[in-house]
C-alpha cells in the first residue's frame, strides 16, 4: 500500500475520533438548558412500529431561556411516548406537559456535580486520545511492514513515521482544546 494511503487512512481514524468526541461533548449537561441534552434520546414510539428513534427526528426542540427547555412534537399522538422516553433516560430532569408540549426546567448543578462532569469530560476525551494512538500504533506498523517488503524506502518509511508524528500531536492537541473549552464550559457558574 502507498505510503499516501496508509497516511490517508490513518487521519481519517484521527478525524473520527474528534468527530465522536464533539457529538459526545454535545450531550454533556453543562449549567445552561442546550437541546443537545436531549435530541439524541431514544424514544420507543408505538405507532410507528416500536422502532427506536432519536428525539430531534419527532420533535422541535428549542431553549427560549437559559434554565428551560421546550420540546414539541411534530405529532401530538408521540407526546405520550417522548415525556416517558425522556424519564427514563434518567437525565435528572422532570418533563411537565401541557397536553401540547413537554416543558424541562433544567435544574442549576451543585459544584460536587459539576466536579463530576468535569472528570466525565476528560475521561472522555482521554478515550479518544487512546484511538488516535492507535491508528498511528496501525498506520506505524503498516509502514513497516511495507519497508520489510521491500515496496517502500527507507527515507519514505522514516518520512512516514515524521508524518504519523505530526498528525498524532495535531489531532491529540485538537482533542485537548475541545476538553479544555467543555471543561471550562462545566465548571462556570
Amino acid at each position: 500500500m502507498p505510503l499516501d494511503e496508509i497516511e490517508m487512512e490513518a487521519e481519517e481514524a484521527m478525524e473520527k475520533a474528534v468527530t465522536f468526541l464533539k457529538a459526545e461533548y454535545r450531550g454533556v449537561r453543562t449549567g445552561r438548558a442546550s437541546p443537545g441534552l436531549v435530541d439524541q434520546v431514544k424514544v420507543k414510539v408505538a405507532a410507528y412500529g416500536g422502532a427506536p428513534m432519536e428525539l430531534k427526528a419527532l420533535a422541535t426542540i428549542s431553549a427560549p431561556e437559559a434554565s428551560m427547555l421546550i420540546v414539541k412534537p411534530f405529532d401530538p399522538t408521540t407526546l405520550k411516548d417522548i415525556e416517558r422516553a425522556l424519564q427514563e433516560a434518567s437525565l435528572g430532569i422532570n418533563p411537565q406537559s401541557d397536553g401540547k408540549v413537554l416543558r424541562l426546567p433544567v435544574p442549576a448543578l451543585s459544584g460536587e456535580r459539576r466536579q463530576q462532569i468535569a472528570t466525565q469530560v476528560k475521561k472522555l476525551a482521554e478515550s479518544q486520545k487512546i484511538v488516535i494512538r492507535n491508528a498511528r500504533r496501525d498506520a506505524i506498523q503498516q509502514i513497516d511492514s511495507e519497508k520489510k517488503a521491500g515496496d517502500l524506502p527507507e527515507d519514505d518509511a522514516k518520512r512516514g513515521h515524521e508524518e504519523m508524528d505530526k498528525l498524532t500531536k495535531k489531532y491529540e492537541s485538537m482533542l485537548e482544546e475541545m476538553a479544555a473549552a467543555k471543561t471550562k464550559e462545566v465548571t462556570e457558574v
